[in-house]
Parts: structure tokens; sequence; C-alpha cells
């Protein structure tokens, strides 16, 4: 999969919809990708029989990474994209599963996500499915409480079916973690927790594969992947500034810029922002 492509139809759907959140969705493109195109077993045509593996944006902010994503693979006709956030459109600024039904859960409010790929994870294993579920939280979202006792849910109950992920590119909506409330130690809390930790670069696809080889291999305990991101990956003048965490408008000649980085023609963009 072009992540690169996936990048420029990320902010593409940012820019019609005047609205958006372009740092964290550019940081999550490896990880989202692989999931689908690689590590997940789903069928496309299907999502209402109980053996698929589930994928659950806990920061759901960022769906426009999955959008992008999920019209690669075939979930959605990429003509949609340019609908976000748009009344009456399925694909709204946070992910929601009524009118997208191969979007597992309905998120938004930070945490909640997390704690709903949990449960899934425990109602597969009362009914002795070999599913997996796999939810991605941003950084941020991890000084919410329910975070933590979702933590200690899933080790009590050994969920060796749950992969978590943090996207963490050390920022959040205000400013870096570290001047809001600093998360380090971070490997050593989740494993103090009684989880097993792995920590990769995430947008290193090699290391991306072997880290969900294995936690697929791990067992009596959940995983998490610690992902190394960086913010507004692709694009220089996001990159590493929290101030393009979102919400915000993308002006034309952002967007411009941003798309010759990520290797698109003259022509391409003139096509592009006429939609």
């Amino acid at each position: 999969m072009n992540t690169n492509q996936i990048r420029i139809n990320s902010l593409l759907s940012i820019y019609h919809a005047e609205s958006g959140h372009p740092g964290g969705v550019l940081s999550s493109v490896e990880i989202i990708s692989y999931l689908y195109e690689h590590e997940m077993r789903y069928n496309k045509n299907d999502f209402s029989t109980n053996a698929r593996d589930r994928f659950i944006l806990s920061k759901g902010h960022c769906a426009p990474t999955l959008y992008a994503v999920a019209a690669e693979v075939g979930l959605l006709d990429k003509s949609r994209l340019n609908g976000l956030r748009k009344l009456n459109h399925e694909l709204q600024g946070h992910t929601q599963r009524g009118s997208t039904p191969w979007i597992e859960a309905s998120t938004g409010s930070l945490g909640q996500g997390f704690s709903f790929g949990i449960g899934e994870a425990r109602g597969l294993k009362m009914q002795g499915v070999d599913n997996r579920v796999y939810v991605m939280l941003g950084d941020g979202e991890l000084q919410e409480g329910e975070v933590w006792e979702g933590v200690m849910f899933a080790a009590h109950h050994n969920l060796d079916n749950l992969c978590a992920i943090v996207d963490y590119n050390k920022m959040q909506s205000d400013d870096f973690n570290e001047n809001i409330i600093g998360l380090e130690p971070l490997a050593e809390k989740w494993k103090s927790f009684g989880w097993n930790v792995l920590e990769i670069n995430g947008h290193n696809s090699g290391e991306i594969e072997q880290a969900f080889k294995a936690a697929r291999s791990h067992k009596n305990q959940p995983t998490l992947i610690i992902a190394h991101t960086i913010k507004g990956k692709g694009v220089s003048y996001m990159e590493g500034s929290p101030a393009w965490h979102g919400s915000l408008k993308l002006s034309k000649d952002d967007l411009v810029e941003a798309l010759e980085e990520l290797g698109a023609t003259e022509k391409e963009i003139a096509g592009y922002i006429n939609g």
C-alpha cells in the first residue's frame, strides 16, 4: 500500500472538510495500513460474522487515515472521501458505526474506544472465537483514568487476543505531552500492570511486522505496542509541531506544499484541489 497516497488522500479529506486533525492522522498511517493490508483477518463484504478481527480507532479524531486506508482496500469508494464531516454523510469527523458497518465502534470520547475493544476481546474469549482485537490509542489519551481501569481489567482476564497500539508522537491537542502530563516511564507502567510490551519505530514496516507477529504468538497477556512516531509525518512544516494537531483549516497554500512534499505532480495537485 502506498503510504504517501494514504497521506495525500487523508489531507485532501481534511482540506475539503475545512476542518480536521492532520498531525495525528499523518503519524498513524503505517500502522493502520499494515493492519488492513497484512495483519487482520476479515471479509470486506461481510462484517456481520463474528469470525473477524477487529480494529478500533480509540483516537477517533484521526478517522481520515482509517477512511483513506478503507478506500485502498475496497471497503468504500474513493469518491466518498471528500464527504468527510459533511451533514448526512457516512464519513464523520469521528468514526461512527451506524452508517459504516466496517467501522467497529463509534469513538471520539477519549478512552472509550479502548474500553470497547477490551469488551470485544473478553466477549470473543468467552465465546471461544479465535479472532483478535486491535485498538489504537493516542498518547494524550493515556491521561484518561478510564484507560488505566481497562489496562487492569485486560491483564486480570489474560486477554492475549487483545493488542493495543499507542501512536506515540509525543504531542496532544495543546502542547507536548511532557508539558501537560508526562507519560514516562511508559513501557514500565504497562508492564507493571501485567502487559506484554513492545517498542518499535511506528513508521518502519519491518518493525511493525515483527511486533504484530510477536503479539500474535504471546500467550496469557495482552500486548501493548508503543509505536514511536512523528506527528505530521511526511510534511516538513507539520512535523514536530503541536500546532498541527487540530481542529484547524488547511489553506490552499498549506495543502499544495504538503502535496508537493508527498510526491504529487502539478497536474495531480490541480485535480485534487478541484475535488
